[in-house]
C-alpha cells in the first residue's frame, strides 16, 4: 500500500513550532522534550503548552538521550546537560579542554556515560566518575539492559566495559567506522551501525559469532527494537528493514523483513512499546505507522518537502507519537484510547 493511499490519522496530528532541527525527542513523564541544533529545548506540557529552554546557550546540541525523568544532551560546548520537565537545568559533566560531546548514553539507575574523542567518561547513579580511553574516537554508547556494561562503538569494532569494576575491557572487533552501537533487549546481541552502509553483530552467547548485515543504499542512522525483542527495525533504504532476532543465531542465514515501501529513504523508525506497529519517518517528510503483523499502513503525515524527519518517539504508555524535523516542525500523534 502506497503512502498516498493509505487510510489518514492526519487529523489527529497537533503541529508544534519547534523553532530549528530537531535533534530528538524525548518524554519526561507527560511532558514531551524536543532537544534543538540551536542549542535550546522545546518543553511541551500535555495540556500544548511550550517553554524554550536554553540548554546551551551559546552552543548547539549534537547529541541527547532520555530515560522518562530528564532529557540530558551534550553540544559543541563540551557540557553534558540534564533537563527536568519543570524546566530545571544541571550541569552533570564539563569535557576536557572544551572537546565536543560525540555520544551519549543513560543508564536505568541513573547513570550517564558520555564521550568526547577518544575518552569515555561514565558517572554512576552516586556520582562516581570512571573513565576509559577508547582504541579511537569513541562514535556510539550504549548500557546493557541489565547491569552496569558499557558498549563503546570505535574504528575497527567495539569495546565492552565496566566502569565499577577493574576488569580489562572486552574488545569486539570487526575491520571498518562503526558508528552507533545498540544491545537486543535480552543483552544477547550487541549490534552497530556502519559506514560503509551496513550493520555488523556480535551473539555474545554462546559463541561470540559474528552477524554481518549488509545490503542499504545508504548509512543505518535509526534502529529500533520490538517491544519483545524478537525484531530490530532500521532506517537506510526506501523501506524499513527489518532484522529476526527471535532465535539464538540471531539474523544468520535469514533475510529481513521489508515493509512501508516509499519513493524516499526512511530516517527514523520506532517500535510502539506494546503493540506490533512500527512508526516510520522519511526525508521527504512523510511519516506513518505500519502494523508489522500483515504491513497495512496509516499515514501520519504525508511529505513535505525539505522536512526530513530526523527524530521520533513514542510515549512510554502508547497513546502518543512524537516526530521533529530538519525544517524546525514537528507533531504529536494522539491515538485513541
Amino acid at each position: 500500500m502506497s503512502a498516498t493511499a493509505a487510510p489518514s490519522l492526519t487529523q489527529q496530528v497537533t503541529a508544534i513550532d519547534a523553532g530549528a532541527h530537531v535533534i530528538a525527542a524525548q518524554w519526561l513523564g507527560r511532558t514531551l522534550a524536543l532537544a534543538l541544533g540551536d542549542g535550546a529545548a522545546l518543553l511541551v506540557a500535555e495540556g500544548g503548552e511550550t517553554r524554550r529552554v536554553e540548554a546551551h546557550p551559546e552552543a548547539g546540541i549534537l547529541v541527547a538521550a532520555g530515560d522518562g525523568k530528564r532529557l540530558v544532551t551534550g553540544g559543541d560546548d563540551g557540557r553534558v546537560v540534564s533537563l527536568k520537565a519543570d524546566g530545571t537545568l544541571d550541569e552533570i559533566a564539563t569535557a576536557k579542554g572544551g572537546a565536543w560531546i560525540d555520544a551519549l548514553a543513560l543508564h536505568p539507575d541513573g547513570g550517564v556515560a558520555h564521550a568526547a574523542g577518544k575518552r569515555v567518561v561514565a558517572r554512576d547513579a552516586k556520582g562516581r566518575e570512571r573513565t576509559f580511553e577508547a582504541p579511537s574516537t569513541a562514535r556510539g554508547l550504549a548500557f546493557a539492559p541489565k547491569g552496569y556494561r558499557l558498549a563503546v562503538s570505535h574504528y575497527g569494532g567495539a569495546t565492552l566495559w565496566y566502569p565499577n569494576l577493574d576488569t580489562a575491557p572486552e574488545a569486539l572487533t570487526w575491520k571498518g567506522s562503526h558508528i552507533d552501537v545498540t544491545w537486543s533487549t535480552d543483552g544477547r546481541f550487541v549490534i552497530t551501525t556502519m559506514q560503509e552502509n551496513a550493520l555488523h553483530g556480535w551473539r555474545l552467547q554462546p559463541d561470540r559469532g559474528h552477524m554481518r548485515m549488509t545490503g542499504y543504499p545508504a548509512k543505518v542512522r535509526s534502529t529500533a527494537w520490538s517491544s519483545d525483542g524478537d525484531w530490530l527495525a532500521t532506517s537506510g533504504a526506501e523501506a524499513v528493514i527489518v532484522w529476526p532476532f527471535d532465535s539464538k543465531e540471531g539474523p544468520t542465514g535469514k533475510a529481513p523483513r521489508e515493509c512501508g515501501v516509499r519513493p524516499a529513504r526512511v530516517s527514523r523508525v520506532a517500535f510502539h512499546p506494546k503493540a506490533p506497529v512500527l512508526a516510520a519517518g522519511y526525508e521527504d517528510g512523510c511519516v506513518l505507522l505500519i502494523r508489522f503483523t500483515d504491513a497495512s499502513e496509516l499515514l501520519v503525515r504525508p511529505a513535505v518537502r525539505g522536512s526530513a524527519v530526523t527524530a521520533m518517539s513514542w510515549h512510554p504508555g502508547g497513546e502518543h507519537l512524537a516526530f521533529g524535523c530538519a525544517d524546525g516542525q514537528a507533531g504529536l500523534l494522539s491515538l485513541p484510547r
